[in-house]
């Protein structure tokens, strides 16, 4: 046990590359059984922790919260055919994919920039608090129409303010 728990912490091998060594043979494997309840033990130590410490409860729910925003940010972007790539071809899949990895990083920047240009003012930065700062995040879409129309011109820049 003490080999497979050393390359787990060393990252030389994978957990489901051990344990599909133990599970091929036989669930009762001695070496499975205490790597399992290992396993075990580490989530209720967490548990422990979490439970005790109010920072770590907070910590783990406002990471949950970007997540869940994160997929709700996809949920619209990724609007069409039941947010699902509808494609067994894996080059369409591909290109599913990168299209709304695009669109997330080009929702991330646009919206990025827009925060930069209000914290410019004195008078928003005078008005913001610690935890105002704390919850900035470039990850909204409110200002998003999926519907509507999107007019590129390519000869344009945009009127981007010099920020450095």
């Amino acid at each position: 046990m003490i080999k497979y728990t050393t390359a787990l912490r060393l990252g030389t091998a994978e957990t489901e590359a051990i344990l599909k060594r133990f599970t091929r043979q036989n669930l009762t494997h001695p070496t499975y059984r205490a790597l399992a309840e290992l396993g075990k033990v580490i989530k209720t130590i967490f548990l422990c922790q979490y439970l005790n410490s109010e920072s770590l409860r907070r910590e783990v729910n406002e990471a949950l919260n970007v997540v869940e925003s994160w997929n709700n940010a996809n949920s619209l972007i990724f609007f069409g055919k039941g947010k699902e790539v509808q494609t067994n071809r894996l080059e369409d899949q591909e290109v599913a994919v990168l299209s709304l990895h695009l669109l997330q990083s080009a929702l991330v920047y646009v919206n990025t920039l827009m925060v930069q240009e209000v914290l410019l003012e004195p008078k928003w930065i005078e008005m913001m608090q610690s935890e105002d700062f704390r919850g900035l995040t470039p990850l909204f879409w409110s200002h998003v129409n999926p519907y509507g129309i999107f007019r590129l011109n390519l000869d344009e820049r945009l009127p981007l303010l010099n920020i450095s």
